[in-house]
This record gives C-alpha cells, structure tokens and sequence, in this order.
C-alpha cells in the first residue's frame, strides 16, 4: 500500500491551492479526481475567463451558518495575495464591475498556473481515480480503496465541491463521507441560479425573452443587489437574479424596482407639466423597453394620455415599477447553479484549519462545506482561502 503524508480528493480550486501550500510546506502529496481534467469548473467559469477573486472581499459576501467561520481564513489569505500568484505568472486580467477581476484571455491560465505550482511544489495528480471505500485505521491513518489501488495518508482532504453543474462530474461524495465519520451535514440547495415562472406567467413572459435592464431585488429578508436583470424563455435571470437567490426560499415573493436610479412619481410630473397629451405608452417606453412595458400593463391603460390619468392610476404606476412583486415557481436547480448552498457544517470544523474536531487528520475545504459566497470572484477567493489554510496545517 502506497503512503503519502497527504490525500486530497478533489483537483479542483481549492484542492489545487491546498496541494500546492503543502507541497511547498515539503510534504509528499497526492491529489485524487475521477475527472480526465482538473480544475475542469474554473475552465467553465467567468464565461471561460474566470472570475478569479474580488478586489474587496468582506466576510459579509459570505452565506454560512456560523458568520464568524469565514473571517480567519479570508485574513490570512486575502484576494491580494491571490491576485500577486497570477502576476507572477504573467497571466494579464482586467478589473470589471464592482471589483470582479478576469484573465484577459483564458480559465484555463489559472488551471494551468494551478498545475505548474503543484508540479514546483512536487504534488503527484492522479485523474480518472474512483474512491471506493475509506475508513480509519487504530494508528490514525487513512486507507483509500481506490480504482487505481489501496493507498493511505496521514492527512485526508476531501475538496470534492457540492451538487452544482452535474455535468461536470459533482457527485455528493464530499456529503457522504462527511456522514460516515459522524459529521453534520447541513440540507443542500442550489445558489447562484436562475429563476423559473409559473406556467400562466411563462405564457405571458417568455415573449420578453432577451431583454436585459437595471434592477433592484429585495428579498423577503431585506436582503437586495442592484444588477442587471435579464429576461428568458424560462424565468428570470441575470447578476441581479442569481444574487438573490442565495437569499429566497421556495414560497417567498421577491420585489423588484424596475426604475431603480429614477423617481417615477415626479416624472411622471414633469412628463404631465411637458407633454400633457403624450401617451403613457410613450411616457414609460422612455425608460424601459416598449415590449416590457406592453406586458406589465393594460393596453387601454398604456393608450391613455398623461392629463387622462387619475391619481390612482398614477400611484399604482409608480407601485407597480418600484415595487412589481413576483411569485416564481422555483429555480433551474443544480444543472445552471454556479453554487452549492449548504454542506458539511462549518461548526464541525476548525476555522483555522479546516479539520474536523471530531476526526483528527481530516480536513474539507472548498465549496463542500457550508460557506457560498455572493457572485463576483468571492467562491473562487473562499476555495484559495481555505485551501491555502489547511495546506499550512496537514
């Protein structure tokens, strides 16, 4: 049986850094995927140029059970050290809206810096591996059963991600093994994903599909992002969209301000006073586009001229914009989502090295465990932070 002082399952994000730091730290290291690729989500990513990190990344961007859990790894390893590894490797990337970084070129510079690290670092990757069987032996060391043969460790990582995109190889294995060694695993959902109608409201929608405007969405919990939203044939979509629902729950109404930047009560006023005849139709088709605008409201509404409108009217008007508040059937689920919510319980685990307090020797990092992080580099930044804060400690 093979013995290496360390085992990651897992050659993703956070499976790559944690090799890489204890590679460096001179430990024998071996990471493990049943993928033929690694890194194979960061690839995908970003719209295959990789939101890498954030320029200013808080605890606050985080979901997790316990707030405080992120807040030790994210200081020890904050985005601008990050950011310094891809300089090093000359990799060019550009700063986009609210501090969201980008490879100018390509995802699969990162995997590639990610691999060439390991390989300075003197990691052994081995792909297309299947774990079969794991458990703990009296002396304290782990066995795998493995497709490629029976291996042990001292240090066992498990950086298997969660249930987003099943296409890419996410199995719950992370989840399994967790439970295996008695750790609580909080209920899994999908985050960072689109929103679906209700079939009377995809009928009256869908023709809507395309169309993109500013927003802002609260959630029932407060909670609001102002972003782009974006229409489909399906649902609703868009940054906006994808932030908040990390905040819905299935039932829950969302309100939407559709003129998030505009006071329509007083321009509606100023439109009366400038061009008291002008329809409403044309008033409103200033600021949203004209085909929204003759699917939110009634046609003999929209042809009544701006003097014609009552005052009730008007009020709902402006209710209906800043407050449109919608009953969505659901989501798209794992197969878009860009996250897992949920996972292994933070509280079973250390905030400074990732270990189970109850398992001496394992470790879980990444996204398997009960931390996601808003859109815009912060999961990327989560799976560095917390592979680089047990690659210093296995």
């Amino acid at each position: 049986m093979k013995h290496h002082d360390v085992i990651i399952i897992g050659a993703g994000a956070a499976g790559l850094m944690c090799a890489a730091t204890a590679g460096y730290r001179g430990r024998d290291v071996l990471v493990l995927d049943n993928a033929k690729q690694a890194g194979r989500k960061i690839l995908i990513s970003g719209g295959g140029r990789c939101n890498f990190t954030n320029l200013k990344v808080e605890p606050a961007n985080f979901l997790c059970g316990n707030p405080h859990f992120v807040k030790s790894a994210l200081a020890r390893y904050p985005s601008q050290q990050f950011i310094e590894l891809v300089e090093r490797h000359g990799i060019e990337y550009h700063v986009r809206d609210h501090g969201q970084l980008f490879c100018n070129d390509s995802a699969k510079e990162i995997v590639t810096m990610l691999l060439t690290e390991c390989e300075w670092a003197g990691v052994t990757i081995k792909l297309r591996t299947d774990i079969l069987a794991v458990k703990k032996t009296e002396a304290g060391r782990f066995e795998l059963n493995t497709s490629n043969g029976e291996l042990s460790c001292d240090s066992l990582v498990i950086a298997t991600g969660g249930l987003s995109m099943p296409k890419l190889g996410a199995t719950p294995y992370g989840y399994q093994l967790a439970e295996q060694f008695g750790l609580k695993v909080l209920p899994t959902h999908a985050g960072l994903v689109p929103f679906t109608w209700h079939s009377e409201d995809k009928i009256r929608f869908e023709p809507l599909s395309g169309i993109a405007v500013p927003s802002r969405i609260t959630a029932k919990d407060g909670t609001a992002f102002s972003e782009a939203l974006l229409f489909t044939h399906r649902g609703l979509s868009g940054p906006a969209v994808l932030q908040i629902s990390n905040y819905w729950k299935a039932g829950e109404t969302i309100e939407i301000d559709l003129l998030p930047n505009m006071d329509l009560a007083q321009l509606l006023e100023q439109q009366l006073t400038a061009h008291p005849k002008q329809s409403l139709r044309n008033t409103l088709s200033q600021w949203l586009p004209k085909r929204l605008v003759e699917v939110l409201f009634d046609e003999a509404l929209l042809n009544k001229a701006l003097n014609q409108l009552v005052h009730a009217e008007r009020a709902k008007l402006v209710d209906d914009l800043h407050r449109w508040t919608v009953l969505m059937n659901g989501t798209e689920g794992y197969r878009t989502a860009e996250v897992t919510l949920g996972g292994i319980d933070s509280n079973e685990l250390s905030s400074k090295t990732m270990e189970a307090s109850k398992v001496a020797g394992l470790y879980f990092i990444g996204e398997v465990m009960d931390v996601s992080g808003w859109l815009g580099g912060f999961n990327f930044q989560w799976a560095w932070a917390s592979g680089v804060a047990a690659g210093q400690a296995v």
